[in-house]
């Protein structure tokens, strides 16, 4: 048989505590401590967690997200982007295309080993401060590219054939 102790919360006012964005519950019979919540995008409601005072993460005006610094790597390059945790794949690939030439339809991004959408939410994903993300240029396009380029240059050499009768 299992016996299971239950703990006792009593709810607290926030505005007593100087919670500014979270709802503070404190813990009765021992810690003492608060617990914070926070909201995430998809309308989960869960204990927001404590960074270990990472000097390089700091949270934003608005309380939205923390800003962390994520390695971008390319295919000749490392660009590091501070970006907020709550973005999404298609602001980071923004924010790369005016780090490189590449346009962000020209763009795969892959982090851990899966190419990431759009419309994917970095801090959903696990991505976290100081993680590497790949950028790639989409194959297919590339191929136009260097079809069209091959192309241009066929044009504008003359044709070198004569028919003779």
């Amino acid at each position: 048989m299992i016996k299971l102790r239950s703990k006792r919360f009593f709810r607290s006012n926030s505005k007593l505590n100087g919670g500014g964005g979270g709802v503070g519950v404190n813990v009765g019979g021992g810690g003492g401590g608060e617990i914070k919540w926070e909201l995430r995008p998809g309308g989960m409601l869960v204990q927001k967690r404590e960074d270990g005072g990472s000097s390089t993460s700091t949270t934003t005006s608005g309380g939205d997200g923390m800003m962390i610094t994520v390695r971008v790597s390319t295919e000749s390059r490392w660009h590091d982007i501070s970006i907020e945790s709550t973005s999404t794949f298609g602001e980071l690939k923004l924010i790369v295309s005016l780090v490189t030439s590449l346009e962000p339809r020209e763009q795969r991004v892959l982090f851990k080993g899966k190419e990431r959408e759009d419309g994917d939410y970095l801090h959903m994903v696990g991505v976290r401060d100081k993680d590497k993300v790949l950028v790639l240029e989409d194959p297919a396009i590339k191929e136009r590219k260097k079809h069209a380029a091959t192309l241009l240059m066929g044009a504008n050499q003359p044709i070198g054939r004569t028919i003779s009768v």
